[in-house]
C-alpha cells in the first residue's frame, strides 16, 4: 500500500521546515523545536476530569495526569508512558490521544512525565514508570481504580518502557498485569531488521535518528543486555500479561513489533498484533493530522475492554 495522502502532506511539510535532525542540534533546541506539536496532535475533547499532581519517585518527584472518563468507580485502569526517544516530548502532547482513550475506554488513564535521557539515561525514566505503577496499584482504592484491571501501555519508547515493566512485574510479582498495550515500540537497540533498512529514511522517524535514541538512553554497553531497558533481550517470555502489539507500514520499528508480538506468542502469552497500513511511526498522537489516530484509539479500548472482560 501507499502512504496514506494527508501523511504524505504531513512528511512534506516537515521536509520542508528546516527543522535540524536530532543528532545536528542540542537536546534543549529539539525540545524547543517540539512546543508547537500539540497541534498536530488535534483539539482536547471534553472529559469527566483530569488531575495533574506531582507523585514520589525514586529520584524525583514526577508530574502524573490523571483521566477519569466518569464518576463512577471503581474502573479499570492504563498505566500511560509516553514517546520521544526517552529524550523528547511530553504529556502536552498526549492530551488529546489520552482523552480519547480513556472516554472511548471508560477507564483511567494515569500518564506520567518520567525523567528524560540524556540528563537521566536509563534506569531512571524506566524506575520512574516502574514506580508510577506501583504508586497506581498503592492507591487503586483512593483512585477509584479496579486493582485486578491495572495495565500498561505506551508507543515507541513508552512502548518500550511499558514492555519493560510489564517484564518486571512478572518477576517480581508485585503487581499482576490485566494487559499490556504497545504501540510501534522499540525493543531492539540493534535493529538488524528489514524495515530498518526499508523505511529507514523518509517517513518521519529515521532509522539513524532511532540509533541516536538508543545511544542516549543506554549508558553502558551492559545495558543492552537487561532486559527492562533491550526487552528482546529477556530470556523468557513467558508469564506476561496479554498483549496488544501494532505497528505502522512505513515505520522503521515495524519489524520491532512484529517480531517482540511474535516472541510472546510463541511463550504461550495471548497477543493481539494489527499493523496499520498507509501509515507512519507517531501517528497514535498525530489526531490532528490524521483520523486513523481516533481509529488506533478506538481500537485501543475495545480490546483493552475485551481482555478485561475474558
Amino acid at each position: 500500500m501507499t502512504l496514506r495522502p494527508e501523511m504524505a502532506d504531513y512528511l512534506q511539510l516537515r521536509a520542508t521546515s528546516g527543522l535540524p535532525e536530532v543528532w545536528q542540534a542540542t537536546v534543549e533546541t529539539l525540545r524547543a523545536n517540539i512546543e508547537n506539536r500539540p497541534n498536530a496532535s488535534g483539539t482536547p475533547e471534553k472529559i469527566y476530569d483530569v488531575e495533574h499532581r506531582f507523585i514520589p519517585g525514586p529520584t524525583s518527584e514526577m508530574p502524573v495526569r490523571i483521566y477519569r472518563p466518569a464518576k463512577h468507580a471503581p474502573l479499570p485502569a492504563l498505566v500511560f508512558f509516553h514517546g520521544g526517544g526517552w529524550v523528547l516530548n511530553s504529556l502536552d502532547i498526549y492530551e488529546q490521544s489520552l482523552r480519547s482513550l480513556a472516554n472511548k475506554g471508560q477507564f483511567i488513564v494515569v500518564a506520567v512525565n518520567y525523567q528524560k535521557s540524556p540528563e537521566h539515561p536509563f534506569p531512571i525514566p524506566f524506575d520512574d514508570c516502574y514506580a508510577t505503577l506501583l504508586w497506581v496499584a498503592k492507591n487503586a482504592e483512593k483512585l477509584g481504580i479496579d486493582p485486578d484491571a491495572i495495565g500498561v501501555g505506551g508507543d515507541s519508547a513508552g512502548g518500550n518502557l511499558a514492555s519493560g515493566v510489564a517484564l518486571k512485574a512478572r518477576d517480581t510479582e508485585d503487581v499482576a498485569l490485566a494487559f499490556q498495550a504497545l504501540i510501534y515500540p522499540c525493543n531492539d537497540n540493534e535493529m538488524s531488521y528489514e524495515s530498518a533498512r526499508n523505511n529507514g529514511d523518509g517517513y518521519g522517524l529515521s532509522t539513524k535518528s532511532m540509533k541516536w535514541f538508543w545511544e542516549q538512553y543506554l549508558s553502558k554497553k551492559a545495558d543492552a543486555k537487561n532486559s527492562y531497558a533491550v526487552p528482546v533481550a529477556a530470556k523468557d517470555f513467558a508469564n506476561l500479561a496479554p498483549a496488544i502489539v501494532v505497528t505502522a507500514e512505513f515505520d522503521p520499528l515495524l519489524d520491532d513489533g512484529y517480531i517482540y508480538a511474535e516472541a510472546l506468542r510463541k511463550a504461550g502469552n495471548t497477543v493481539l498484533y494489527r499493523e496499520y497500513e498507509g501509515q507512519i511511526h507517531g501517528f497514535f498522537s498525530l489526531a490532528g493530522i490524521t483520523p486513523q489516530a481516533n481509529e488506533l484509539h478506538q481500537f485501543l479500548s475495545d480490546e483493552i475492554n475485551a481482555i478485561l472482560k475474558r
